[in-house]
């Protein structure tokens, strides 16, 4: 384990965690912390032993967004400043998070509300404490999502209802959060820390080329025509098809046996 006592970083079983640990400050982060999860992303990019990612809270809370008490002097900042401030810091996680073609998962396990909801809107799928609850409170205090929350939000809930979200203010518990598709899983509040390691261990065992491919894939088709898509996908599937790992799991298919993957 590393850590900065503010931030934890862990890994095991092909899974590294990432967690906020400032219970005091419901979970809050600010610029330096922002800038060792930058790296500690890096870090798993290139970590063979990292399959998939997770990013959570300590004790009851996933993440009250920015901590607002460093807030202070950034009113003066002149627009160019604040501008250049937030590229640089804030907005520099949700870029590294898009470079990112290993999963990562958002273990909601308790409040996340501000940033802290759009840090879980930027990972690939959400799993939330059945305790939980999240909200978009820009619009009561006079701002703005400046971390991405209103590109992720649509793109995973749609338009209209992204909008109630920022609009209302309103707090969304685990049952709505699941019905608008805001996460994918919800468990219960006692067993969730297991629950929600045990779904991301699943993840990492699965064939690392095609679950990275697939993560690719998946996202570009955003931003492209069917036959682009298609065109990609031909060439992607040739790698995959002469992988190791796919022989290993047509192997283990015929053995009936459950495949040993190497990434390769």
């Amino acid at each position: 384990m590393s850590d900065t006592e503010e931030l934890l970083f862990d890994v095991s079983n092909g899974v590294a965690t990432i967690t906020i640990n400032r219970p005091d400050k419901r979970n809050s982060f600010h610029d330096d912390m922002v800038r060792q999860w930058v790296a500690w992303l890096d870090e798993c990019k290139t970590r063979g032993d990292v399959q998939a990612i997770v990013f959570t809270g300590t004790e009851g809370s996933f993440s009250a967004g920015g901590d607002t008490s460093r807030f202070k002097g950034k009113s003066e900042q002149t627009p160019l400043e604040a501008k250049a401030g937030m590229t640089a810091n804030t907005q520099s996680l949700a870029r590294k998070v898009a470079e990112i073609d290993k999963p990562i998962i958002a273990a909601i396990n308790g409040m996340a509300v501000g940033g802290g909801l759009d840090l879980a809107l930027m990972c690939d799928v959400r799993v939330m404490s059945s305790g939980a609850r999240v909200a978009e409170t820009y619009a009561k205090m006079g701002l703005i999502p400046g971390v991405g929350g209103a590109w992720f939000l649509p793109r995973i809930i749609g338009e209209a209802a992204a909008l109630d979200m920022f609009w209302i203010c309103h707090w969304v518990d685990a049952r709505e959060a699941l019905q608008l598709g805001l996460v994918n899983r919800v468990f219960p509040e006692d067993s969730f820390a297991a629950e929600a390691r045990a779904y991301a261990e699943q993840i990492a065992a699965a064939a690392p080329l095609s679950v990275r491919f697939i993560k690719r894939m998946v996202k570009g088709a955003r931003d492209t025509d069917l036959h682009s898509h298609l065109d990609a996908l031909s060439s992607h599937i040739a790698l995959v098809r002469t992988s190791n790992d796919h022989k290993e799991a047509v192997a283990a298919f015929k053995e009936k046996r459950t495949p040993t993957f190497t990434g390769t």
